[in-house]
């Protein structure tokens, strides 16, 4: 697992084709607003199993971010990740409110529709 910066995140999901972008957070967390491409895993009893649809390829580069820094359900997400075999994990600590604050498009009724 690696640690990105929100200028990292921003570069992987606008050059990564095979990324696969995951918000951990609930549902309703999810749906007020997400990043770009994000698709809803959130860590709870389902995640091995929910995640692996998600994101099917461990070898495949794959982006978690939860809330904020505060938040540290991305970490614990990224290392679930790899305990199940994926060996490209980035835990964007900072999460989808750095995101939002720095102006960048998010999805969601909450955002500026992408």
């Amino acid at each position: 697992m690696q640690t990105i910066s929100r200028r990292q995140a921003q570069n992987l999901i606008d050059t990564q084709e095979d990324l696969a972008v995951l918000e951990i957070l609930d549902a309703a967390q999810y749906q007020r607003f997400h990043l770009p491409r994000a698709r809803n895993v959130p860590l709870d009893d389902a995640f091995a199993r929910n995640v692996t649809k998600a994101a099917p390829h461990k070898d495949a580069p794959v982006l978690v971010y939860c809330l904020d820094a505060e938040c540290d359900a991305s970490t614990r997400a990224a290392q679930q990740l790899e305990d199940l075999g994926y060996t490209d994990v980035y835990d964007y600590e900072a999460g989808k409110v750095d995101w939002k604050e720095a102006g960048l498009p998010v999805e969601g009724p909450s955002g500026s529709a992408a």
